[in-house]
Parts: C-alpha cells; structure tokens; sequence
C-alpha cells in the first residue's frame, strides 16, 4: 500500500542527483551535498566532487552562513513566548547603551529597524572577530541608514543584536542557548560554532582557470548570531521540518507559524519573495518556501521547505561564489513535488460535534455575497466567498464565546455569533461587519436597514 512516508521512487533520484551534478559542474565548486526531507524525514541525500579527497555526504559540515539567523530568531521566539520580552519591546529595555535602542526587537527580526547591512570596515567576514569586541564596533558611527519600520534593509548587525540580546536576558552566551534550548532538543548533533570533523574546507574558485585558492576561517565573535554556525545536510533536513511543523521542546506550530508570517514588503522589485521573522520567503513557481540561504567565504547554503507539500531540501557547498545554493534547493523540491505529490491523510468523520456550531455552518450573506461557514476538523471555523474571489479567513475559538481570525484579510478580527432576546441566532459580527442567513431579509440586522418595497424586478 502506498504511504506518504515511503522512499522515492528511483526516478525521481536520479533527477535529483543530475541536478545536483549539473550544478556542481557548471558552477565549478569542490563539492556539493544535497539532501531532501519529507514530512520531516530525509528520504534522499547525494554529492559530487571531493573533501579531502573523499565523497561528502549528509554528515559533512559546512559552513551555513546567514542560515544562522533563523537559529537566532528561534532563540528570540522562546523568550517572547516565556513572557521575558515582546516583540514590540524596544531594545533599550533590555539591552541598553546600544545608541539604537528605540527600534524594536520586532524591527531586528524582520531586517526593517533601518540598520546598516554591514559593520563598518575592516570587512567583517574576512577578519577575526577580536577587531570588533564592543556593540559600538560593530554598528560604528552611523549605524541607522533608514528611517525604522519603513522598508525592509537587510542588516547583519541587527541580527548581532539580537544574539546580544539573548545573552543579556539569557545570562548565558549565544551559543550555550543555542546549543541547550534548540540544538539539542532537536537532535542537530552536528550543527556547532566551528567545525568537527569531517567538515569542508573553504575554497575561492579562479572565475578564468580551473584553479583554487583556499579561504581563511574567521571566527566572527560578536557576529556569531549572523552567520557563524557550520551543520550538515542532515541536521538541516531536521530542521526544516521544525520550521514546517514546530516542536513543543522548541517552538509551538504557532509560533513557528509567526517565523514564516511576511513581516515586511522586500525591497523594490524582488517581489517574488520577502521576510518574516529571521526567515526568507520565496515565491518559485506556484509555490511558497520558507528557510534561508547563507554565504561566507568559501562557502554557500541554501534551505527550503514547502509546508504545503511536504518537502524541504538543503544545498551546501565549499566555495566562495559560482553556485546559486538556494535556486538549487528550489528546484529540487520542485523534483520530488511534481513527481510524488504529497498524499493527503485519509478523511475521518468528526468523532463528537457540538451541534450549536453545526447549527451555524452553511451559507451566510455579507449584503448579496454568499459566503460558507465551515466546521473545520481541528475544532476551528472557515469563512470563504462561496463564488469568485472576496475575502475570507479561518478561526480559533477566543475564550470569550468569540472566534479569531488566523490569516487572510480577518486575521486578528473577532467573529460574534450574535442572538436575539428568544435565543436565536439573529447574525453574525465580523469586525463590524454583519452576515445574515439571507440576502437583505426583512427584519434581518441590516447595518442601514433594508426598504420595505423588497425585491422588484426593472419595471418594479
């Protein structure tokens, strides 16, 4: 019998390792690791070229680059959820002196604080980290470039902030937290702050002669939280099917939900993608991916997963630049997508029904546009246009006998079931909004009213 979580079907890796040799041969790059996830196992791994003279495979480090800010962003989350700071929090109040302490931790997570996009010189990913040991060395004297919550401006300092901030509320450096309250609950054994054997060695590709040149290792110090982390296939495969479906030991799927939420617009035309919180969002194709890509010298990643379907897939490599590490990852979840759709669980009836609720599902009316309300099977209501487009959202129960919007055009709005005096149900309150079993009734609660001559046809 066919199960979602069987292996992939020969075929199927065999495209995925092609597209993995194209790549490392037409972007001329020592070695690739490929891995693929699904429904948050890894189903396929593969390589090409050589790490010390041997095949690579899912188990050897590379460095992950910016990857490492998502990492940082979930170590923010848990604070937030622990009720230790909020997301509209100014920095000052938790981590004071910084001189940009009126943008929020919000504004860090999502790139919109209006930081600088890098430290000041000496470049900071080709020196040690000893050369900035101080905040104020690493945001330098004009660390504000644009105006905050206004655009979106990609910034590695902000995201050294953040990792500050951990640490101030934490009481424990960055990658002690890390390690403690993500890597190891997640069993990502391989993923540390510089490499463990057997891990790639960096290297720049001459871009005119099939020739290299070896990259130095820097240890970023203050700017760990930005990039430092090195992982493998393996544990990033673990990974993407935490940012798929959370885990209690971590996150909540609510939380985790709030990762891949779009925060702000991306910059003018690169519309095709945008950020959340310490996440890239990517439009390719028809499908939304969630994850990151990451660069530092002599290495690039990439990480993606379709929720919707199922499937992530991780792309590392040991060079400088020449391989597109994220479009890689893109196409090879397009490979195991459109070749092995996601196989839907089975339908299953309700096991109880609260038959007030039932009572309400059905067509309703927003003035003349029909819209259904739909019982959903995790205990939540859908409200969709019933015909063309129009707006609609799902709901969770509030606590107060209302009902809150989860995305959509409602989210955060409160739906009301509203009664008359016997007990009945007169309408629907969504924002204001009033839906009524018929279109224009009389007697029905018509913000307005409704005129008494009723329906007429032209000559009416």
């Amino acid at each position: 019998m066919t199960t979602p979580r069987e292996e992939l079907l020969p075929g199927t890796r065999r495209a995925l390792l092609h597209r993995v040799a194209v790549a490392q041969a037409e972007a001329r790059v020592p070695s690739v690791v490929a891995a693929v996830a699904r429904d948050g196992r890894m189903v396929w791994s593969g390589a090409r070229g050589s790490v010390d003279g041997q095949e690579p495979d899912a188990g050897t480090q590379y460095r992950i680059g910016s990857i490492t800010k998502t990492f940082t962003a979930v170590l923010v989350l848990r604070l937030r959820d622990e009720g230790l700071i909020g997301l509209s929090d100014p920095l000052e109040k938790h981590l004071p002196g910084t001189g940009v302490g009126e943008v929020t931790v919000a504004q860090l997570l999502d790139h919109s604080a209006g930081l600088a996009a890098e430290s000041p010189a000496p470049w900071w990913e080709r020196t040690p980290g000893e050369l900035r040991p101080g905040l104020a060395d690493v945001l330098g004297e004009r660390p504000v470039v644009h105006p905050a919550g206004r655009r979106h401006h990609y910034s590695n300092p902000g995201f050294t902030l953040l990792g500050s901030l951990v640490e101030a509320v934490r009481g424990v450096p960055w990658a002690e937290a890390l390690r403690r309250e993500v890597l190891e609950p997640l069993s990502m054994d391989r993923t540390t702050p510089q490499p463990v054997a057997p891990a790639a060695g960096g290297w720049a590709v001459h871009p005119w002669a099939d020739v290299m040149l070896p990259e130095r290792v820097e240890s970023l110090g203050l700017m760990a939280p930005a990039g430092q982390l090195w992982s493998t296939a393996a544990d990033l495969c673990r990974f993407a099917g935490f940012l798929a479906e959370g885990d209690e030991k971590v996150l909540s799927a609510a939380s985790v939900a709030e990762l891949r939420t779009p925060s702000v617009a991306p910059e003018t035309g690169q519309w095709d993608g945008g950020y959340g919180l310490g996440t890239q969002l990517m439009r390719h194709g028809d499908r939304t991916l969630v994850g990151h890509t990451g660069s530092l010298p002599g290495f690039v990643a990439g990480l993606w997963a379709s929720v919707a379907d199922g499937v992530a897939a991780v792309v590392l490599a040991n060079a400088t630049s020449g391989l597109a590490s994220g479009s890689v990852a893109a196409e090879l979840i397009g490979i195991v997508a459109d070749a092995e759709p996601r196989i839907p669980a089975p339908w299953k009836p309700l096991p109880e029904v609260d038959q007030e609720l039932l009572a309400l599902t059905g067509p309703w009316y927003w003035g003349t546009q029909a819209v259904g309300l739909k019982l959903t099977a995790d205990g939540g209501l859908e409200l969709r246009p019933l015909r063309g487009g129009g707006r609609g959202s799902s709901f969770v129960p509030a606590g107060d006998g209302g009902w809150t919007g989860l995305d959509g055009y409602y989210a955060g709005e409160t739906l009301r079931v509203v009664r008359r005096p016997d007990g009945s149900v007169s309408h629907l309150d969504l924002g204001s909004f009033v839906f009524t079993r018929g279109p224009y009734e009389p007697g029905d609660a018509v913000p307005g009213g409704v005129d008494s001559g009723g329906w007429r046809g032209l000559d009416g």
